[in-house]
């Protein structure tokens, strides 16, 4: 399809028209909807970011395109300025410039957000605009499901480029392990198409290749059959006791459990002078009935407050999402560690949580300080089950049981950010090499060890992580596609 605008957009770079700028330039030339800083709709996206980090950078206009043929007449006016830029979907992303941008503009993709169902198939296509909280609530009642995330508010662009872990991921693999098919707008302006049958390179480097390769207008992905869920959470008060028992029980779950259809986290969370110092734990299974003893080592605990029941997926995601910290600055790092043996839990696992204890001691006094980790199961089934379904670029491989570490800090001052930066990377980093001394010592498995892109931390090298192939295969895709580096120069996020 020829798009009108994409036209005139080409048309006025070919003549050599003065290009000030990209925002008034596409207000001169096109219908797109531009919204200017005094705009309400500017200062309403502009504050939807999950940190306020992040809403503190100011872009010279918001623009917001209905569909593929807009998206490409932006990218081709953008080619023909020197400024950067950013794409945002949810917004969920704190690190700075990775969603956001100080001094160009943003492409908010707000009104891509399309979800047309083949109720037969349960094949779907979804908009990057969408977010987890209203697909769900939009396929309520069909039957089908979307494998996303556990936060309604994460939007489902960054989710399924960063790969996406779900409480279905072990049925069904990350969240980009069900994307069938991709419509995207390259560096050119061209509305391209990638599948496993059309550019099947490209389709493997978008799976958790990130903003590296273009701007993603519609993905098309395979849903899956559901009826009510089971799903909440058990709070605990926090003890030395609490500590050992909920530590042991998520590695043994990592390890033992055989039902695809149940999922954990375990969270623990601190907040000033530990007037918060507590257990939130995240249950799931998909189904009603939930068979006998899959979380007892959980329950057996004695939580203080038990909110699991029956409910809709739409329900229980749409109900996820008061663990946002609103008003706050936001930073998430990550690390994924081989689960330990049964007679190594207590040298890892409380050696792990006592090295975060430690460090979150020291920003206790930080206004509005919230600190938490959170253990997440990544069992062998879940390389399993996305390699059953597609290539990625993650490319987990069965050999070992790991769990995936997400560790946040939230607090007020955003003039405190580069300090806070200091103890994020002295958390991750501190794991990180413990990590390293155990698997020198025999302790821990030398396995591979990814970088989870979703919890990334701006200072961590995603790519660097990655098995040394698939980056150098994402570099030479990114090389191929854009071969004058308008994505790998032009905005935020982690570079092949």
């Amino acid at each position: 399809m020829v798009s009108t605008w994409g036209l005139i957009a080409s048309a006025a770079v070919l003549s050599g028209l003065a290009l000030a700028d990209t925002c008034s330039t596409l207000k001169s030339i096109s219908t797109i909807d531009v919204a200017d800083p005094n705009d309400l709709s500017y200062i309403d996206e502009q504050s939807d970011y999950w940190s306020t980090s992040c809403s503190a950078l100011k872009p010279t206009c918001i623009i917001f395109p209905k569909d593929a043929n807009e998206v490409s007449a932006i990218v081709k006016v953008l080619t023909n300025t020197t400024e950067n830029f950013a794409i945002k979907s949810g917004g969920h992303n704190p690190n700075n410039g990775w969603s956001s941008v100080q001094g160009g503009p943003l492409i908010s993709t707000q009104k891509l957000t399309s979800v047309t169902l083949d109720q037969e198939t349960g094949i779907a296509k979804v908009g990057p605009g969408q977010r987890l909280d209203s697909i769900s609530a939009a396929l309520q009642g069909t039957g089908w499901t979307f494998v996303g995330g556990r936060i309604g508010n994460t939007g489902v662009g960054g989710l399924v480029l960063g790969g996406g872990l779900s409480y279905m991921s072990a049925q069904y693999g990350w969240a980009a392990s069900s994307v069938l098919e991709y419509e995207i707008v390259l560096a050119n302006g061209t509305i391209a198409t990638a599948s496993a049958t059309q550019n099947g390179d490209l389709f493997k480097a978008l799976k958790g290749g990130g903003n590296n390769f273009g701007i993603v207008t519609t993905y098309t992905v395979q849903l899956y059959r559901q009826g009510n869920v089971f799903g909440g959470n058990l709070f605990f008060l926090r003890t030395p006791e609490t500590d050992s028992a909920l530590l042991k029980a998520v590695r043994d779950f990592t390890e033992y459990n055989t039902d695809d259809k149940a999922a954990v986290i375990v969270t623990a969370e601190r907040g000033n002078i530990d007037l918060i110092d507590s257990w939130i734990l995240f249950l799931f299974y998909d189904g009603e009935v939930v068979p006998d003893g899959i979380f007892k080592n959980f329950t057996d605990v004695g939580p203080l407050l038990d909110t699991t029941k029956v409910q809709t997926y739409a329900e229980l995601i749409g109900g996820s999402n008061w663990v946002i910290v609103k008003g706050s600055v936001v930073q998430i790092g990550t690390e994924t560690i081989p689960m330990p043996s049964a007679e190594d839990s207590v040298t890892v696992m409380e050696g792990i949580h006592a090295h975060w204890r430690n460090i979150s001691d020291t920003v206790l006094l930080e206004p509005g300080i919230v600190a938490s980790i959170a253990y997440q199961p990544f069992p062998k089934r879940i390389a399993e089950a996305a390699k059953e379904r597609s290539v990625d670029l993650i490319d987990a491989d069965d050999a070992a049981d790991r769990l995936i570490l997400e560790l946040n800090y939230s607090f007020v001052p955003q003039d405190d950010y580069a300090k806070m930066d200091v103890t994020l990377q002295s958390t991750y980093g501190g794991v990180r090499d413990r990590i390293l001394g155990w698997q020198a010592d025999g302790i821990l498995p030398d396995i591979y060890l990814p970088v989870f892109m979703n919890y990334g931390f701006h200072q961590q090298d995603y790519f660097a992580r990655l098995r040394p192939e698939n980056r150098k295969f994402a570099h030479a895709i990114s090389e191929s596609v854009d071969p004058n580096g308008f994505f790998r120069t032009r905005i935020g996020g982690w570079k092949p």
